[in-house]
């Protein structure tokens, strides 16, 4: 089967894309792509979900245990993209052929990075706290580590809930506001917001990054995708989609 993927351009041999719902095994509420190993889901169907994204991917994919932090972990060989997890990091960079790396989001934000050039490619899970702690800067430094020039990488900032669904108290938008500015705003309900998306834009754009697009899809709106606000509001839980990056083949092949 294809699994419907929303696929976005980071250059030639880069295979990216956001997945969607649609296209797994897993039971409601989870139904049905849920790539998540700690919501509870069926860890054999998750697993089975998983290979669906390596086998769309190209490659093996390399997940992490995500703990809204600023640490990074680069792969070091295709070994590092088997198995379930990596460690505990909240951004995953690769210059390794045949590897992909993937971050998982049910709200937050999944940037995706490479610079086609150096061979190098990144994903990192941007929600508040991480957004706050510099993950985005973090990824984009490991990814110069290994060759990248930030006036090369092409980054995509994929669906999240959005600033206008986004509520927070003044005083978190404020502090949010002072770490990273152009992240508030106001909701559709005319209250204190957050708009994780916009404030990932502009530290890529502030880091030198530029050829940075934004999707624009609100995943507490779009059905297509998990959304943990979504879930609450209905007294139930949901699965994880992901954003996923792989390098396809050698620089200049």
């Amino acid at each position: 089967m294809t699994l419907p993927v929303l696929g976005v351009d980071l250059g030639p041999g880069v295979r990216a894309g956001f997945t969607t719902r649609a296209g797994g095994v897993s039971a409601p509420p989870w139904d049905a792509l849920d790539l998540g190993l700690n919501v509870r889901d069926d860890p054999a169907d998750v697993r089975a979900n998983r290979a669906r994204v390596a086998a769309w991917a190209g490659a093996p994919v390399a997940w992490a245990t995500q703990v809204h932090g600023a640490d990074v972990h680069v792969l070091r060989g295709p070994g590092d993209a088997a198995g379930d997890t990596v460690g505990e990091v909240d951004a995953l960079v690769s210059a390794v052929p045949g590897t992909a790396v993937g971050v998982l989001v049910a709200d937050c934000v999944p940037v995706l990075l490479a610079d086609r050039a150096a061979g190098v490619v990144g994903a990192a899970h941007a929600g508040r706290r991480g957004l706050v702690s510099g993950v985005v800067q973090a990824a984009l430094a490991a990814m110069v580590d290994l060759g990248a020039e930030p006036g090369r990488v092409r980054a995509v900032v994929g669906p999240a809930i959005s600033g206008a669904r986004y509520e927070v108290p003044a005083a978190m938008r404020d502090e949010v506001e002072a770490a990273v500015p152009g992240t508030a705003c106001t909701t559709d309900a005319g209250t204190p917001g957050l708009d994780l998306s916009a404030g990932v834009a502009a530290v890529l754009r502030g880091a030198g990054v530029g050829d940075v697009r934004l999707t624009g899809l609100c995943t507490d709106r779009d059905q297509r995708f998990f959304s943990h606000r979504r879930a609450q509001r209905a007294g139930t839980t949901t699965g994880r989609f992901a954003g996923v990056v792989a390098v396809a083949e050698m620089p200049g092949a």
